[in-house]
């Protein structure tokens, strides 16, 4: 008997979680449906979605409970479209399926890739924006020295791992530093969360991002709350508003752009940059300065 724990058991509570969700999150009224006398719960029936996909109740009932292999495209596009799922959430709910196929062969390990150098040169040559790379575990993986400068904290603080490379989901729900330096903490925690959920249904048998959740599951009730909600995030951007230790709040918009870096895991280059001619910036070319101050004091003298 294989002692091993059921992958297919887990897969398929995570596909009953995530429909289940997304069902209850959508009223008659949204869905088009004529209402009548009380309902038990704020959202859709089971036998509700299954009129608005064109399948029968018993069949969506048996896909709710997480039975998903061997399900069409067709259908898969047709329950998501009366779930109303966005783009980032139709994504997921495909990628579970693909994972739940019957595989020919046991999955190969994912392997982690180097940054190419002319990947670090892109990096280095944005002086005035701050610059990294992440892997879809977020584990920032190369950065350019003002992303090192505004993002201090999180490359100081003590869940960096042994080589010094930092996991932006295990500072912000693991280091209580992570509430001061980023001032809306709480949509940092839903968004972090929604992308681990995304690489999750990418990677189910990625065994060190699955450590990592069940990391912050333990030692974190936020995180424990988020993951239970199954948002799902895939594309990420917006305004983000710093507290730094050394110039004080920045107000930035950070644009993530897809890089691919190798066939099978997802990376992302994350720029943060500030509007032209405000205080943010030039809080940002302060850092800058700083940054590159650091730098040279710590390169080796050429002279002796």
């Amino acid at each position: 008997m294989d002692p091993r724990p059921d992958h297919r058991t887990d897969h398929r509570t995570e596909i009953r979680g995530f429909l289940a969700s997304r069902r209850a999150k959508i009223t008659p009224e949204q869905a088009g449906l004529p209402t009548s006398g009380r309902r038990r719960v704020p959202g859709l029936r089971r036998e509700e979605v299954a009129v608005l996909a064109g399948v029968s109740t018993e069949w969506y009932t048996r896909l709710e409970k997480g039975h998903i292999s061997g399900v069409s495209e067709d259908v898969l596009a047709a329950v998501a479209q009366a779930l109303q799922l966005d783009e980032d959430e139709r994504t997921y709910l495909f990628d579970l399926a693909r994972a739940a196929r019957p595989a020919a062969r046991t999955p190969s390990r994912r392997k982690d890739v180097a940054v190419p150098p002319r990947i670090q040169w892109l990096l280095d040559s944005m002086t005035l924006s701050s610059a990294f790379v992440r892997n879809g575990r977020q584990d920032v993986i190369a950065h350019n020295a003002l992303a090192r400068a505004l993002h201090s904290p999180v490359f100081d603080s003590p869940t960096t791992d042994k080589h010094g490379r930092p996991n932006i989901a295990r500072y912000i729900f693991l280091d209580p530093g992570a509430r001061d330096f980023f001032v809306d903490w709480d949509a940092a925690t839903v968004a972090t969360t929604a992308l681990l959920r995304a690489e999750a249904g990418r990677e189910p048998h990625d065994r060190v991002l699955r450590e990592l959740i069940g990391e912050l599951s333990t030692l974190s009730p936020e995180f424990r709350s988020q993951w239970a909600v199954h948002d799902v995030r895939i594309r990420h951007e917006g305004a983000k508003r710093l507290r730094h230790p050394e110039v004080g709040e920045l107000d930035l918009w950070y644009q993530s752009l897809d890089l691919p870096l190798s066939r099978r895991a997802v990376h992302d280059l994350t720029v943060y940059t500030a509007e032209p001619g405000s205080t943010s910036e030039e809080r940002l070319r302060l850092l800058a300065s700083l940054g590159a101050t650091r730098s040279r004091a710590t390169e080796p003298d050429q002279l002796r």
